[in-house]
């Protein structure tokens, strides 16, 4: 298990937990909570008791309770009030920790066990807006902060694909209701970030569409190949990483010749890139989308 990261800086606790690094030495100062160790330069340690304990508190300290009556339960009974809290209302808070440890120590089992207890309380769609997607959000600062490496983001992110994956063959088991529009979803070339796109694909199903799903980095010439089996296409993208700003004005003009030979298709786009367009706004029939949710609020 030498894959397992057992030992965090102060700087680590305070980007897993959303404590102050200050914060936290007062709390170890003043109140005991924890027993970081010290390198041979005195830089303090935490081991992965501490960050679990951290968390814990953390969750009781936004729920209202004093740290001076927190440091008094000792480390026994902080665990039950935090599950008495849990099931009270903050569920989410408590399961989008316990997948950052999984993610840590790059244990599947936790994943599993947070996710099935999820799952019997909430709809897969409630479990991605509410708990997958701040998750995601928040490890795209904790990548940035260098707390967490490529290896554990890849390793949280490809679970969760998984789950959309299985929900998602789910529903493809019946016949697609609405036979009005054919969605073909795809990422652009040198674009691999497609957990966005899975999730779309997933909605689009669930709403009964039939979907083409062509995932990472497809050329534009490659995508005039549809316009030969289907009339009425929404190609729908995700720019995450690609194209860039610079780009995006030629990716758009390359794509509005392809929509010329079929008048009633339409290009959908949504990313992280969308947002850097500024002034650039493509004409019809291409559409940004500010988020997932104002795609599929729109259909």
């Amino acid at each position: 298990m030498n894959n397992v990261k057992t030992s965090f800086s102060i700087r680590d606790m305070e980007n897993l937990s959303g404590i102050k690094a200050h914060t936290i030495r007062i709390w170890e100062k003043r109140y005991n909570l924890f027993s970081p160790e010290r390198t041979d330069t005195n830089i303090r340690t935490y081991n992965l008791e501490s960050l679990q304990k951290l968390l814990n508190v953390t969750l009781l300290y936004n729920n209202g309770y004093k740290i001076s009556k927190i440091a008094k339960l000792g480390d026994q009974n902080i665990p039950s009030l935090v599950n008495e809290i849990i099931a009270k209302n903050s569920e989410k808070s408590h399961s989008i920790n316990s997948f950052k440890l999984a993610m840590l120590n790059f244990d599947q089992s936790l994943f599993l066990k947070t996710y099935n207890g999820l799952m019997e309380e909430k709809s897969f769609t409630q479990i991605f807006n509410e708990v997958f997607i701040p998750l995601l959000n928040e490890l795209g600062l904790l990548w940035q902060t260098n707390t967490i490496s490529p290896a554990h983001e890849h390793f949280i992110s490809n679970l969760i694909k998984q789950k959309i994956y299985i929900h998602t063959e789910m529903l493809q088991f019946e016949t697609p209701s609405r036979k009005d529009e054919v969605y073909v979803l795809f990422l652009p070339e040198n674009e691999i970030h497609e957990l966005g796109l899975l999730y779309i694909n997933y909605q689009l199903a669930l709403k009964g569409y039939k979907t083409i799903y062509l995932g990472q980095t497809m050329p534009i010439e490659s995508l005039e190949d549809l316009l030969k089996y289907y009339t009425n296409i929404r190609f729908v993208s995700y720019f995450t990483v690609a194209p860039t700003k610079d780009d995006m004005g030629d990716y758009f003009n390359k794509f509005l010749k392809v929509l010329k030979k079929s008048p009633t298709s339409q290009l959908f786009v949504l990313g992280h890139q969308i947002q850097e367009i500024g002034e650039l706004k493509p004409k019809e029939p291409i559409k940004i989308f500010k988020s997932i949710d104002q795609l599929i609020e729109s259909l």
